[in-house]
């Protein structure tokens, strides 16, 4: 497995932000169709399919780490806010792990879900 970090720009607040990647309701915005939760296990519906992972970190208006339990290979997934410094923006950061043959296809998953993220917010 390869680590890739994708980085995106979003027009919001980390609290909107922080919202959409840490709760069911917000998740279920974009990155899947619907999602259940119990205690730090979260469910993500596709249409028929389903994937659990469990939450393992957590840092308010900052970090969600999360760890899929149901794979073949089990990985984490994290996404993280990042303010810049000079000038007031916000990029949301998603780190990923990928097979190095699905590594443009991961990507190109990752910018779709964004895309729906950003319209969900108003971004």
């Amino acid at each position: 497995m390869k680590r890739i970090e994708l980085e995106y720009q979003i027009r919001s607040s980390s609290s909107v932000l922080f919202s959409r990647l840490s709760t069911a309701s917000g998740l279920a915005e974009w990155f899947s169709d619907n999602v259940q939760v119990d205690g730090s296990r979260y469910t993500f519906f596709w249409g028929k399919t389903s994937q659990t992972a469990d939450l393992i970190s957590i840092r308010p208006l900052e970090s969600v780490k999360f760890k899929w339990i149901d794979s073949d290979e089990p990985y984490e997934f994290e996404f993280y806010i990042v303010l810049g410094e000079i000038i007031e923006s916000l990029s949301l950061m998603v780190v990923d792990h990928v097979e190095e043959a699905d590594e443009e296809d991961v990507v190109k998953m990752w910018d779709a879900a964004i895309n729906r993220l950003r319209k969900a917010i108003g971004s």
